[in-house]
């Protein structure tokens, strides 16, 4: 039996040692490429992912939760009934009947000192210009010379000329004031008619300070007298003769 010598010649070898070497080389090559495509896959997925998550969820969640918002504010709309009404209404009526006339008073309350300040003005004023020495100061005097005074007053108001003019006081439901001569002249006297019960006796306390003579009518009866020579001003006493709502007529006479 003979032996056959292989032997192996340096060419060879390095033949074989650089096919081994390419060979690892490509399938390392594959390798990176196979990881870079599943990273690049991984990140496309990603990317896709939450793009249409955020924009479902923005996009359905805010229209889906704005829906039903509304829908629930919809919902929770509601009218009032019959009765709910009823009651308001009639609370509202109450309140306009016991409050209105107070807030009136109150307002004839308040007006009354001013009413009287420009009353006692023009009395003192008419005291003033009289014609002195003469018998009968006041025989010219009239409601014409009251409003001349007080045409630029934020207190009484003046409507028309001359003979029709008027002087409204605003004591009450279409008071005026007249003005006009007492015993020829001697005298004269301020009348206030449709006064209010508000407004007694504070008026006639305001006006018995420049008045020699006065007097209260209500309602359509006779006057009485609650000053003069013989009779002292007594505000209790006024009140007593005023009668309830603008129905009261006061006279005071000056000179």
């Amino acid at each position: 039996m003979s032996t056959r010598n292989i032997s192996t010649t340096p060419q060879a070898a390095g033949m074989a040692a650089g096919a081994v070497d390419s060979s690892w080389l490509r399938s390392q090559e594959q390798e990176r490429d196979q990881e870079r495509g599943q990273e690049q896959r991984r990140e496309q997925g990603q990317d896709h992912g939450q793009g249409n998550g955020q924009d479902h969820g923005q996009g359905n969640g805010k229209d889906h939760g704005q829906g039903r918002g509304a829908w629930r504010c919809y919902d929770g709309q509601r009218g009032f009934s019959l009765v709910e009404v009823s009651i308001v209404t009639a609370i509202v009526l109450l309140l306009a009947i016991i409050g209105i006339p107070a807030i009136g008073s109150y307002v004839v309350e308040n007006k009354v000192p001013r009413v009287g300040e420009e009353l006692a003005r023009f009395i003192a004023q008419a005291r003033v210009n009289a014609a002195p020495g003469t018998a009968l100061p006041y025989e010219a005097i009239q409601t014409s010379n009251l409003a001349s005074l007080l045409r630029d007053s934020g207190v009484l108001s003046v409507s028309g000329e001359d003979a029709n003019v008027k002087v409204m006081h605003g004591l009450g439901s279409d008071g005026q004031v007249t003005v006009e001569p007492v015993e020829a002249g001697a005298a004269f006297s301020i009348t206030l008619s449709n006064v209010s019960h508000a407004a007694c006796p504070a008026i006639a306390s305001v006006m018995q300070r420049v008045s020699e003579n006065m007097s209260v009518a209500a309602g359509g009866q006779a006057a009485v007298t609650i000053k003069d020579d013989t009779v002292a001003y007594s505000a209790m006493a006024a009140q007593s003769h005023c009668a309830k709502g603008d129905v009261n007529t006061f006279v005071f006479v000056a000179g």
